[in-house]
């Protein structure tokens, strides 16, 4: 027997020995008057001495309850929460035997509101109309974790290892508020890791809404979560944050620090990070720090790790809120960003035609540098207690500057030469741009009536100047070679503004109509002059109009539209319909030739949503959409553009708008009594007058492409995802199992004749996350991901690949105060071609020792202990099949310092970790 089959021997003996301990509770919450079962009520065991939880459940929709616990030879408390009733208290001398505590009666609190649960204790888990708040203190942390650990102890919140996405009941979480405020970005997901625990009050989750949905008090029409965040007022005056520094082998270098200054309503973020390992926003991760790879591999905003080359990063960020007044809240956020990527790509892509394909080889080397200043504002008013606005402009000013050198060959089926091509070339870029958003709402004395305005404009303004030295060969067909030597001017504008008007009637206390409309005026402007070199001045000094242009877009809609909402106690109905009128005028001069392209169109839209709510965490969402989008300005003009050498591209003045449709059905449930749950999801979009592009290859593989509608493509995915917790005294079990699919049907034109692709695209996984109290955790995971492409009317019939990754991460914190941690990653490409590497071991690793009560770690990691880190993938397309490698970190060690800094009494800490040690 392998040791891995030794482990689980060992965990089925020890819940074994366990069994002959348990005993099973039960019984049924009513209400006293009515004697009706009461749903969702919170049912828990504390200890006499202290009131550590010792086991808790909800009640099910019959309001019965069932707790399977261990014996507890000690006096406890039996105590029943629900909205708006008093709390029930029953003291027990001990528990030592199955118990059956009948019918428990509830009595209703005369002033209970909605917003209000009224009780002397916190439960650990209240629901609150459309909100399910988590009472941090219930739930058993290590002192110095952080928030993203204490997510992972909620029931029914999961925190994939490896790509840091959080779900709650099935449902993905997109936004993350701190008391109620983003936190540095859009998502605030950098609160994750950054803010530690102990300071956490309550954890509320809810659905996303959007500000307008949020200021008129609507109901969430997203399929999406929201997780605020909110800090104990007791830690809500302080100062508190971390600093790591770091340097290792090969000249690797780590650095960051984020320190948080609270004062009541007002708080104050900075934080600050530089590296050289390919961390390219803000991470601090309690093992790895800043160490991508692994569990720290994250690819949201503030902790992404670059996939191609070698990066290095610097982030400059402060973040402030405050009440100015109790009716004027402020928030602004300022990021300063610069990196520097430098990588080597190589490919090879086989494109396919009907007779024959291309074979194209490929090499690059870049450099590319980007610097950012990004400045946001957000000021929320409440004029009267009618009347809201918010105001919140952004600013964002970046420039870039690269160079690169490249070479490419094709060749046909058969090994002969087609053509070939070397590269050289240069450039800077600036852009500026404004955006700003104006949400007004007015409600009146009727309920669920109201009045919306929203307001957005976006300005963009961007500069660019690049050098191309570049040569072409073409080997057949006695075409002339390309050669090139010129300096590229490029100037762009753009500008959007969009009004948004709605009013909402009540008809009933359960249907609502909506009418209005949306205004939106669009223009952008492009102005290209490209110039050849002059030898006889040495200077870019010839203008080459074939490759200068100059337009112009404009697109101006008025949109009126109409909505119902018919909203019960188990379902909600939302109806919409719209029709867009729009004017779109496009302008170009080119070759001293002027084209005019001006359309009108009357595009319909419309959606229905349908929810069904079984229970609290059980339902069933369907969804249907029909929309139409216009093509781009390049797509519609019959204007050349000759920029890449072997791919001539015109546009077709004749495309029709795209009409979607798209539907989709969803269903998620958990069961918080065990912890359990799944989802289910089918979704499929089918497309008329779809825009692709059209090519056609002479012989020496040089392309000219245009645009063409086409009907009757579409896509179909599924998916499925089930997982369930279990926990015995200090042994804790999580896994689960998921598969997602999709499958579809692409058609186009290549040398003008039809070619289709049907795709298919499966991938299930399985998880599963073991943790022994304070001292051990062990995740193993595994996923495959099989793609199959069929082809018609192409040389080549099929295509597939199999990708399979398995991943072991490891996390020790014994003895007292050593961490030790490992990553272990494997993957394997089956079809990749010869000329890559088809698998790959990553193997990362950390060690520290904390000094002085845990303020200071000190700590050596090693990335990549086997050196074979590789960046080599296959794509498949309905066209072509990609392979590609690009340049990765390789090992290297280093050793690093972190300092936890703050005024909070370190007994205080301790206090708080012993109340969190007997949660669950």
């Amino acid at each position: 027997m392998t040791k891995f089959h030794y482990f689980l021997l060992f965990i089925l003996f020890a819940y074994t020995a366990n069994a002959q301990n348990d005993i099973t509770v039960k019984g049924t919450v009513v209400d006293i008057n009515t004697q009706l079962p009461l749903e969702q009520a919170t049912v828990y065991f504390t200890t006499v001495k202290d009131s550590t939880i010792i086991e808790y459940a909800t009640t099910d929709k019959n309001g019965d309850f069932r707790i399977n616990m261990r014996k507890y030879d000690k006096p406890v408390f039996m105590k029943v929460n629900h909205l708006g009733y008093q709390v029930y208290y029953e003291e027990q001398k001990a528990l030592i035997e199955n118990k059956d505590f009948g019918k428990v009666y509830l009595l209703e609190t005369v002033n209970a509101l909605n917003e209000v649960v009224i009780k002397t204790e916190a439960a650990p888990i209240t629901i609150k109309k459309d909100t399910l708040e988590f009472n941090a203190a219930s739930y058993k942390v290590r002192p110095d974790s952080n928030v993203e650990t204490l997510l992972k102890q909620l029931p029914g919140v999961e925190v994939d290892n490896n790509t840091g996405k959080v779900t709650v009941n099935g449902r993905e979480v997109t936004q993350f508020l701190v008391n109620g405020r983003t936190f540095f970005d859009k998502d605030g997901a950098i609160a994750l890791k950054n803010l530690p625990a102990d300071i956490i009050k309550k954890i509320q989750v809810s659905d996303f809404k959007t500000k307008k949905e949020e200021l008129s008090k609507q109901e969430s029409t997203s399929d999406y979560s929201s997780i605020n965040i909110t800090i104990d007022e007791k830690k809500n005056k302080g100062f508190f944050g971390k600093i790591i520094g770091g340097y290792g082998s090969d000249e690797r270098y780590e650095s960051s620090a984020i320190l948080n200054f609270f004062k009541n309503k007002q708080k104050i973020s900075v934080l600050a990070s530089s590296n050289n390992i390919n961390s390219t926003g803000f991470s601090q991760d309690e093992v790895f720090d800043n160490m991508g790879g692994g569990r720290n591999s994250k690819g949201n905003s503030q902790g992404s790790v670059s996939g191609k080359g070698i990066t290095q990063s610097n982030l400059v960020g402060i973040n402030y809120s405050d009440d100015w007044t109790k009716d004027l809240e402020f928030m602004s956020s300022y990021n300063f960003t610069n990196s520097i990527n430098k990588n080597e790509s190589k490919s090879s892509q086989t494109n396919f035609l009907p007779t024959g394909n291309i074979l194209t080889d490929s090499d690059s080397k870049s450099r590319n540098e980007n610097t950012g200043n990004k400045v946001n504002f957000e000021v929320e008013y409440k004029i009267n207690p009618t009347m809201n606005l918010v105001v919140s402009p952004k600013l964002n000013e970046s420039r870039s500057n690269s160079n690169s050198s490249s070479s490419t060959s094709s060749e046909d089926q058969n090994g002969q030469a087609l053509n070939e091509s070397t590269s050289q070339s240069s450039g800077e870029n600036s852009s500026t741009n404004f955006s700003n958003s104006i949400n007004f709402n007015k409600a009146f004395e009727k309920q669920a009536r109201n009045f919306s305005l929203v307001f957005t404009n976006n300005n963009t303004r961007s500069d660019a100047n690049s050098f191309n030295l570049s040569e072409t060969i073409f080997y057949q067909d006695n075409k002339p070679n390309d050669e090139r030597n010129q300096n590229t001017k490029n100037r762009s504008e753009s500008d959007s503004y969009s009004l948004d008007l709605e009013y909402t009637e009540p008809i009933t206390d359960s249907l609502r109509v909506r009418f209005g409309s949306d205004f939106d005026w669009a223009n952008s402007l492009n102005d290209e002059k490209a110039f050849n070199y002059n030898a006889a001045t040495d200077s870019y000094s010839d203008l080459n109009q074939s490759l200068s242009n100059y337009t112009t877009s404009k697109q101006n809609a008025i949109t009126p539209k109409v909505g119902i909402t018919l909203q019960k106690n188990k379902f909600t109905v939302n109806l919409n319909s719209k029709t867009s009128i729009i004017d779109y005028d496009n302008h170009s001069l080119y070759l001293n030739n002027v084209t005019d392209l001006n359309k009108r169109y009357a595009l319909p839209f419309g959606s229905a949503q349908v929810r069904y709510r079984f229970s609290r965490s059980k339902n069933l969402t369907f969804k249907y959409d029909y929309s139409n989008a216009l093509p781009t300005s390049e797509q519609l003009m019959p204007v050349l553009d000759l920029t890449n050498p072997l791919n001539t591209v015109i546009g077709n003045p004749d495309l029709n708008p795209i009409e979607k449709n798209s539907a989709s059905i969803d269903f998620k449930n958990f069961d918080f009594r065990t912890r359990s749950g799944y989802s289910l999801f089918v979704k499929g979009d089918y497309y008329n007058n779809d825009v692709v592009s059209t090519s056609i290859y002479d012989e020496s593989g040089k392309r000219t492409t245009t645009y063409a509608n086409i009907s009757g493509t579409y896509i179909a995915s599924v998916g499925a995802n089930w997982n369930q917790s279990i926990k015995k005294d200090a042994h804790v079990l999580r896994y689960g199992l998921g598969i997602s699919g999709s499958y579809s049907f692409d058609k186009g034109y290549t040398n003008a004749q039809i070619y289709n692709a049907k795709t298919t695209s499966v991938t299930p996984k399985v998880y599963l996350t073991y943790e022994y109290g304070q001292l051990l955790v062990i995740s193993p995971s595994y996923s495959l991901s099989y793609n199959q492409a069929n082809y018609e009317n192409y040389s080549r019939d099929a295509s597939s690949n199999v990708v399979h990754k398995i991943n072991l991460q490891t996390t020790t914190y014994w003895p007292e105060n050593l961490i030790f941690g490992n990553d272990f990653g494997y993957n394997y490409n089956s079809n990749i071609s010869g000329d890559f590497k088809k698998d790959f071991y990553l193997w990362n690793t950390s060690l520290s020792y904390g000094f002085f009560d845990k303020k200071i770690y000190a700590k050596v990691k090693v990335y990549d202990i086997l050196n074979q880190n590789q960046s080599a993938t296959r794509t498949i397309s309905a066209t072509s099949i990609r392979d590609e490698e690009n340049t990765v970190l390789k090992r290297y060690i280093m050793f690093s310092l972190s300092y936890k800094v703050g005024n909070f009494a370190s007994s205080e800490k301790k206090n708080r970790g012993r109340q969190r040690g007997g949660g669950f």
